[in-house]
């Protein structure tokens, strides 16, 4: 007789629909998130040019203008915004000291206003830096 193996039951995985499009995935933010990513979006669609496009990159929002401008998501405890390159939060780390940065993430604290004059500044550096890179 050989012995009996023992197999360990899988976790259920949890069924999340696709998010492939901004809409979608801001309905699927529980507030106070939601409304701070509506108001991000806004900031973003005004400082951006009109022909900007939206859409879902690395599973999260993004704004597109020769390239990818800039995305946005919510966590547990915060917002972030996306600069989609590594020197835009070393390029405003004065700007940025009051909050949680990293490489390529600015977190957004949920209770705390959201600094639009920051985000449309943020913008224009990278529609300035993705405007650049399209000449070459």
């Amino acid at each position: 007789m050989s012995p009996s193996k023992t197999t360990k039951a899988k976790p259920a995985q949890r069924f999340s629909p696709p998010l492939n499009d901004v809409d979608t995935y801001l309905a699927s933010v529980a507030e106070p998130a939601r409304s701070t990513l509506q108001q991000v979006r806004a900031v973003i669609r005004d400082a951006a040019p009109p022909n900007a496009t939206e859409s879902i990159n690395y599973g999260m929002p993004t704004f597109n203008h020769n390239g990818p401008l800039l995305g946005f998501g919510a966590a547990s405890r915060h917002c972030a915004l996306y600069p989609m390159n590594g020197s835009t939060v070393a390029t405003f780390q004065e700007d940025l000291k009051a909050y949680k940065t990293s490489k390529g993430a600015i977190q957004f604290p949920l209770d705390k206003p959201l600094p639009t004059a920051l985000i449309r500044k943020l913008v224009k550096f990278r529609l300035k830096e993705n405007e650049l890179k399209s000449q070459h």
